[in-house]
């Protein structure tokens, strides 16, 4: 008999988890645009906590977060890479998880939500090159390329875009 009491006591909990769920899911998606994964807006650390990750970051460490930041440029060809503002003269490079999604080409301005990996990158010569051509750089500010460089860089599987 407490087994059974026990049974049903954890059904209950798991469904009422599950509703909640579903009702954050169906909030998420009624005030943002949805882009990879849906992601909570629960966790989302601040301008500051944001800029102290990568700052105790080295070249090779990773960091799970869910931040929120305004785009500074987009990839103009696909939407398949944004650059976003760190509040603090810095820009953090955001690539999306296995290309599996992009973004719109026309949301620099616009705040946006995201979830995965921050790390810190040196990105190639070739890497800014490409990079920059894709965001609409001169050939001469091209040219102007010759060094890698430490990059601020994040893996989103999830980016939230507000209606």
């Amino acid at each position: 008999m407490k087994i059974k009491f026990l049974a049903i006591g954890i059904g209950l909990i798991l469904c009422s988890c599950n509703a909640k769920s579903e009702h954050q899911k169906k909030e998420i998606a009624a005030n943002y645009n949805i882009y990879g994964d849906t992601i909570s807006v629960e966790k989302i650390i601040s301008a500051e906590k944001t800029q102290a990750e990568y700052q105790n970051l080295k070249v090779g460490d990773t960091s799970v977060i869910t931040f929120k930041a305004k785009v500074t440029d987009v990839c103009k060809a696909k939407g398949c890479w944004m650059k976003l503002d760190l509040e603090n003269g810095e820009e953090a490079m955001v690539k999306f998880k296995d290309y599996s999604f992009f973004v719109p080409k026309d949301i620099t301005g616009r705040e946006v939500v995201l979830s995965g990996k921050a790390y810190v990158d040196m990105m190639s010569v070739e890497d800014q090159k490409h990079y920059a051509e894709d965001g609409g750089a001169t050939e001469s500010e091209i040219e102007k390329i010759t060094a890698p460089s430490k990059t601020y860089s994040f893996e989103a599987n999830g980016v939230l875009l507000k209606k």
